[in-house]
C-alpha cells in the first residue's frame, strides 16, 4: 500500500526532492527532479485546515464552529495556511501608512490585529504542545509557518 510523500526533511526540514516516478499500470519509469507541488509541503493540521476551508466554502465563522476553535485562531490559522502556499498578501499591511493609535505608538489597527491573532495562533500550537495532540516537530513546524 503506498504511504503519501513527505516533503521536508525529517532531519534539517529542508525541501526534499522526487527524483523518480513509476507507472504502476506500463512500469515506465521517469528519473530527474521532480517539485511535489505546493500542497505535499502542507503538514497535516494545515491540509485538515484546507479541506475545512473548503467544505465551509470559504465561511470562517462555519469554520470556527466545525473546528471548536476562535475565530481569531482560525484568521491566524488561514493566514498561516496562505503563507505555507506562497500565496499570502504581506504587502497589504506593509504598504498601509502608519497612524498613531489611541496610545500614541504608531501602527494600523489592521497590523494590531493581526498581532493578536499570530499570538493566539502560537499559544493555540503550544496549547496542542502541552496536550500532546502533536510532537514537537509539529509544532516547530507550524510555528515557522506562523512566521512573525
Amino acid at each position: 500500500m503506498p504511504h503519501d510523500a513527505i516533503a521536508t526533511c525529517p532531519i534539517c526540514g529542508g525541501e526534499l526532492a522526487v527524483t523518480r516516478l513509476h507507472c504502476r499500470s506500463c512500469a515506465t519509469t521517469l528519473e530527474g527532479d521532480f517539485n511535489v507541488g505546493r500542497f505535499a509541503r502542507l503538514s497535516r493540521e494545515q491540509f485538515a485546515l484546507l479541506e475545512s476551508f473548503l467544505r465551509s466554502k470559504g465561511n470562517l465563522k462555519e469554520m470556527e464552529r466545525e473546528l471548536g476553535i476562535s475565530y481569531p485562531t482560525v484568521r491566524a490559522r488561514v493566514e498561516a495556511l496562505l503563507r505555507a502556499l506562497g500565496l499570502a498578501d504581506d504587502t497589504a499591511i506593509d504598504d498601509e501608512p502608519v497612524e498613531p493609535n489611541a496610545a500614541g505608538q504608531g501602527g494600523s489597527l489592521e497590523a494590531a490585529s493581526a498581532a493578536v491573532d499570530m499570538a493566539a495562533a502560537r499559544r493555540e500550537v503550544l496549547e496542542r504542545l502541552a496536550r500532546r495532540e502533536i510532537d514537537a516537530a509539529s509544532a516547530a513546524a507550524e510555528l515557522r509557518a506562523l512566521g512573525g
